[in-house]
């Protein structure tokens, strides 16, 4: 049977169901919300005259959820419009309508009996065929299915979504004994195609496989804590970034998650399991305490940590007062510091004997040794169990990756010396005389199996760039990119300087890369799997050229940077961007020339030289100009001024983009250009749009003359500046941006509806660039966002 999902229902509408529900909708999926009525009206309903029977009171649950998405954050919706796409409903009027769906995923309280009653109701209505699933984070999967039709049994299973479903990648999908393999694939291979997850697959074991792994580390974690006198700000300092985990390390992910949430999952296991395993996962004494007293995190304002004007405190699980918060400072956390690669870091914070190592080394070991022992129970290889941690609580390293880089016989030496069992798994690693989980061989990548290595199974949609390379090498590479052959006649141009900041280096990269794919590739791909797309041109550089008086210099360089971008515009081959997260500045006007973006569905892009005292220099102001023209309609008479104005708007408050799709409501990106759900198949996607278009003939654009708002666009927007500082909201300093960023934008002092080329425009944006770079208010803006990370309005 083929499968599609062109509807769904969501049955339940608490945070997770209505986030479900806005992520369906965010990739195009129309999806009907219901939840159960409630069973009297309020005063404020009786006083609007409504009575129990009115559909406002009947759908209120669900209506009120729905609302609810355009207030949460982060954000669950993409872009405002997609609330359309989610319909509210009950579940006593409206389940009728399941016949017309595609896939119903049910996400009611956790109670076996309530889901089981429930599905009974479903199974008289749904049409063969449908796929139903469970969202459940610890009912077995088997026992809900039990008693269902056989059908229903075959498109039953469980997947199970992580907080908040857009942002978090991780979907555990649980077949149970009855479901159809047919349908696993399906679900698997939609999971990563539409809606964008990585997909693992878990056994239908308690709390399956990342908050089984994470939950029982979080819980060592307290308990090692209390025992060997750490505070809470002194974990979270060695628990974070340092060992590839996220900012909010352990404490703050519990005040995050909800400490009520996270009791819930732990007592899941508690009841499942038996002596010491069981034992772990005893909710301790004080954060029980913690529980009766309402301190949950963030959602009650107060959890292990409490702010008090300024200053954030942390709890003293001992006395349950709120202290100032420590941090752990020892030698080896500084040491680490200047280790390079995340592998050399928690190894040498691992085996250090001071209290940094003392405390990771009693969190880790139990951990990695619960790991070993669960192989096979809860996944079938190691693989799932590190993608699963990886991609659920967001650790760069999954717990067998973390015993590699500690490395396993070091490591289970130290722990039979401390008497502790060694699972047969890693036991049965060393007994074949093999060093290691993973290994690499000529850029793929094999792990331990228990008797030998296997492959690890890749998507062909999944580019890793940095394999890659070891496998195919690369054309030509400098300090800030490389050019790379991705095969079928593409090339790609991949940064790799810090923070992918554009300097000098990258620009003879682009350069380079467009004369060489013009003569020997079909098209060029421009993109890479850093942290995020580009943050920019290089700040520090300017900053330095520009307190040392190199304007000269400077013009140079933004000459070169406008010449890189034109090079990109009118390449007789195509050029694709694929930017991803952070695309500011540079990076953004690195995306606008080219003859097509394939973007990240969360891509965060914006011209924000504006917030450093700056305006665009590489050819940004002009080229959204031409975006918003080119996405008029067609015979439609043109308002250059209102054009005008919707792009210095755009860039004098230097907006930001919360996704790729606001990206295209702001004329970063047309309707022809692509957005990737799934953030790996981006470089993938990318090369399939190069490939289209040069099969389908691309030519090079002609250069055309733009028409501009002239000298009535310059005043119109100045006068607006003017009446903004004139109001108090932005400074003489402001106004000064604003009037240099109204002449570029309007296109000088001509007259309305003169067409001027290119090159004019770009020398507009230069002069006016170089002017304020060499004022001292703008460079005391670029010298604190260098420090401070934020934004100076003198």
């Amino acid at each position: 049977m083929t499968y599609q999902i062109k509807k769904a229902a969501v049955l339940g509408s608490g945070v997770m169901g209505s986030g479900i529900a806005a992520h369906l909708a965010n990739i195009g999926i129309p999806t009907l919300l219901l939840d159960i009525v409630p069973k009297e009206v309020s005063k404020d309903e009786e006083a609007k005259g409504l009575t129990i029977e009115h559909p406002t009171v009947r759908n209120k649950f669900a209506g009120t959820a729905i609302q609810k998405l355009l207030k949460q954050k982060p954000a669950p919706l993409s872009a405002k419009k997609n609330l359309q796409l989610i319909t509210a409903g009950n579940l006593e009027d409206d389940l009728e309508k399941l016949k017309d769906v595609d896939w119903i995923i049910e996400v009611v309280v956790e109670n076996l009996e309530i889901k089981k009653s429930l599905y009974e109701r479903i199974d008289a209505i749904r049409k063969p065929g449908t796929i139903i699933s469970s969202n459940t984070s610890g009912i077995s999967i088997n026992a809900m299915v039990e008693g269902c039709s056989e059908d229903f049994g075959k498109h039953f299973l469980g997947t199970h979504f992580f907080n908040p479903p857009r942002y978090l990648k991780l979907l555990e999908v649980i077949p149970a004994n009855t479901t159809a393999p047919e349908v696993v694939d399906f679900m698997k291979q939609f999971g990563e195609d539409v809606l964008g997850k990585g997909v693992v697959l878990a056994k239908d074991t308690p709390n399956f496989i990342a908050n089984r792994i994470g939950t029982y580390g979080l819980l060592v974690t307290l308990r090692e804590m209390q025992a060997r006198g750490y505070s809470v700000g002194e974990v979270d300092s060695v628990t974070g970034p340092l060992i590839g985990r996220p900012k909010s390390a352990t404490f703050r992910t519990l005040d995050v998650v909800g400490l009520d949430t996270f009791a819930h999952v732990a007592k899941n296991v508690f009841d499942q399991t038996t002596g010491e395993e069981q034992k772990v996962f005893e909710v301790p004494a004080f954060m029980q305490k913690m529980l009766d007293n309402k301190w949950l995190g963030a959602k009650t304002g107060q959890g292990f940590f409490l702010k008090e004007g300024k200053e954030i405190k942390e709890l003293n699980p001992e006395t349950l007062e709120y202290e100032t918060m420590k941090k752990l400072k020892t030698p080896s956390m500084e040491m680490a510091k200047q280790q390079k690669g995340l592998a050399a870091k928690v190894r040498t914070l691992t085996y250090a004997k001071d209290r940094t190592g003392e405390l990771l080394w009693s969190i880790l070991s139990p951990t990695l040794i619960y790991s070993g022992k669960l192989h096979g129970e809860i996944a079938d290889n190691i693989v799932a169990i590190d993608q699963g941690m990886k991609w659920g609580f967001g650790w760069q390293q999954g717990p067998f990756e973390i015993w590699d880089a500690i490395g396993v016989k070091e490591s289970v030496e130290k722990m039979s010396a401390e008497g502790l069992e060694i699972p047969v798994f890693a036991q049965s690693l060393l007994d074949k005389g093999f060093e290691s989980f993973y290994k690499e061989e000529d850029g793929d990548q094999y792990y331990f199996n228990g008797t030998d290595y296997s492959l690890v199974a890749v998507s062909d949609k999944v580019i890793d760039l940095k394999r890659y390379k070891k496998k195919h090498g690369v054309i030509k590479s400098n300090s800030g990119a490389s050019l790379i052959d991705l095969g079928d006649g593409v090339a790609l141009l991949e940064f790799h300087s810090k923070s992918n900041s554009i300097g000098l280096d990258i620009l003879q990269m682009i350069s380079f890369a467009v004369e060489e794919v013009e003569k020997n590739f079909k098209g060029l791909v421009i993109g890479n799997q850093g942290k995020n797309f580009s943050v920019g041109a290089n700040l520090g550089m300017i900053l330095m050229e520009a307190q040392d008086d190199n304007i000269f210099e400077l013009d140079f360089v933004v000459r070169q940077f406008q010449n890189a971008m034109m090079k990109i515009k009118y390449s007789a081959k195509p050029v694709v961007v694929a930017p991803f997260g952070m695309t500011l500045g540079g990076g953004a006007e690195t995306c606008l020339p080219a003859a097509h973006i394939q973007a990240s569905s969360e891509t965060y892009m914006g011209l924000v030289e504006a917030g450093v005292g700056l305006i665009p220099g590489g050819g940004g102001n002009k080229e959204l100009y031409i975006k918003h023209l080119k996405g008029l309609p067609n015979g439609v008479e043109i308002d250059y001024l209102s054009v005008a104005s919707k792009v210095f708007e755009t860039i004098a408050m230097a907006k930001v983009s919360t996704s790729a799709e606001e990206a295209r409501e702001n004329n970063f990106l047309n309707f022809a250009d692509g957005i990737s759900v799934n953030p790996d198949h981006l470089i993938y996607d990318a090369k399939q749009a190069v490939l289209s278009l040069a099969e389908a003939g691309y030519k090079a654009p002609i250069r055309e003359k733009v028409p501009v708002s002239g000298s009535p666009g310059f005043a119109a927007l100045v006068l607006g500046a003017e009446g903004m500082f004139l109001s108090g909201f932005i400074s003489e300093h402001d106004l000064k941006i604003a009037k240099k960023l109204a002449y570029v934008v309007a296109g000088g002092e001509v007259p309305y509806g003169t067409f001027v080329d290119e090159q004019y425009l770009l020398n507009l944006e230069r002069e006016a660039f170089l002017s304020l770079v060499a004022d001292p208010k703008s460079q005391a803006r670029m010298q604190h966002m260098l420090v401070k990370g934020k934004p100076l309005r003198n």
